[in-house]
C-alpha cells in the first residue's frame, strides 16, 4: 500500500515516469509495478500509460487528490495539523508536509510556529524516541531523578506525551509501582527503548499520580502585587486573574500545585509581592529569606 501511495506521490510530482524507473526505485520487478498500477486504477486514480518515445505512465493533468477521498475543508485540517506538529521539532514532519501539499495541489503555508524547547535544554531527541515507544507500543527504560535528587530506574508503558505548563512530560503505566506515573522528560536521563512489546491496559480514567513530578497537593494562594510587576503578572496569570485595586496592586487568586517551584516564583517577585494567604505559604517564606539573609552576614 505505500509503494502504491509514493507511486501516486511520484507521478503527481514528476509528471511522467516510467516502469523501469519505478521499478529501478523500488527495487521490484516491472510486473509488480503494473499490478501496482492496475490496483490504483481500480481504486480510481486516473493512470495512463502511453508507449513510445516520450511516453511512460501519466496521471490526468487534472487531478488532484481531492476529488477522489478528502474535501476542501479535511486537507487543510490536515495541513494545519501538520504544521502545528512542526512545533514539537519532529523530524518528519517537514517532508510528509511537502508530499500532501503535492498531492492535495497546495502550498503549504506556514500559519504557526512553535517552539516548546527551553532556552537552555533541548529535549528533541527523548520526544522523538517517547513518540517512538508510545506509537510502537515498546517498554521505555531509563533513570529517573525526583525533585530530590534520588535516582531510580523505571520501566513504563508509554501512553502520551503531555506538556503542562512550559514543561513536557511523559504519561506512562510505571511496571515498578504498578500504577499509572507522570514523568518529567528534564529529569530522564540514559533512556533506551527496549525491544519488548506491551498491550494496551485497560485503565480507569484517573488523574495520574503525581508523586513522580515532586508535588503532593494544590494550594490556592492570595497575592498582593505592585504595579511595577504588572508585565509579569499578566504575561504569568493572564489578563482575567489579577484584580487592579484603587491603589494600583494587583491582588492575584491563583490554585497552583505546592512544590518548590511557586516558592521561587514568590521570590523572584522580590519586594513587589506578598503573600496573603495560606498562612504556611507566609512561615516558608520567612524561613527561606532569613537563610538567605544568613548567607550575606
Amino acid at each position: 500500500m505505500y509503494r502504491q501511495f509514493e507511486i501516486m506521490y511520484l507521478l503527481l510530482n514528476k509528471k511522467n515516469t516510467t516502469a523501469k524507473d519505478l521499478a529501478e526505485h523500488f527495487g521490484v520487478s516491472q510486473r509488480t509495478i503494473y499490478r501496482d498500477i492496475d490496483t490504483l486504477c481500480l481504486a480510481g486514480i486516473p493512470i495512463y500509460t502511453e508507449k513510445g518515445k516520450g511516453g511512460g505512465i501519466n496521471l490526468l493533468p487534472e487531478f488532484v487528490l481531492n476529488k477522489s477521498i478528502l474535501n476542501e475543508q479535511e486537507q487543510n485540517e490536515i495541513l494545519s495539523s501538520l504544521q502545528a506538529l512542526a512545533g514539537v521539532k519532529a523530524a518528519e514532519t517537514d517532508q510528509i508536509l511537502k508530499k500532501l501539499s503535492v498531492i492535495f495541489n497546495k502550498s503549504a503555508v506556514n500559519w504557526l510556529e512553535v517552539d516548546f524547547s527551553n532556552w537552555n535544554c533541548n529535549n528533541g531527541s527523548l520526544f522523538k524516541d517517547f513518540r517512538t515507544a508510545i506509537l510502537e507500543k515498546r517498554i521505555a527504560e531509563f533513570d529517573y531523578y525526583s525533585s530530590s535528587g534520588e535516582k531510580t530506574c523505571r520501566n513504563i508503558e508509554p501512553i502520551q506525551l503531555w506538556f503542562k505548563y512550559r514543561t513536557w512530560y511523559v504519561k506512562g503505566f510505571c511496571l515498578t509501582k504498578q500504577n499509572m506515573r507522570i514523568f518529567k522528560l528534564t529529569r530522564i536521563k540514559n533512556l533506551k527503548i527496549t525491544d519488548t512489546y506491551f498491550s494496551e491496559r485497560a485503565l480507569q480514567e484517573s488523574p495520574p499520580d503525581t508523586e513522580s513530578v515532586g508535588y503532593k497537593n494544590n494550594v490556592t494562594l492570595k497575592l498582593r502585587i505592585a504595579p511595577e510587576m504588572a508585565y509579569r503578572v499578566y504575561d504569568e496569570f493572564g489578563v482575567d486573574v489579577p484584580k487592579k485595586q484603587p491603589d494600583g496592586n494587583l491582588i492575584v487568586s491563583v490554585t497552583v500545585p505546592e512544590d518548590n517551584w511557586i516558592y521561587g516564583t514568590i521570590l523572584s517577585y522580590g519586594e513587589y509581592i506578598e503573600v496573603l494567604s495560606p498562612k504556611h505559604i507566609q512561615e516558608n517564606i520567612k524561613e527561606k529569606l532569613q537563610k538567605i539573609t544568613q548567607k550575606y552576614l
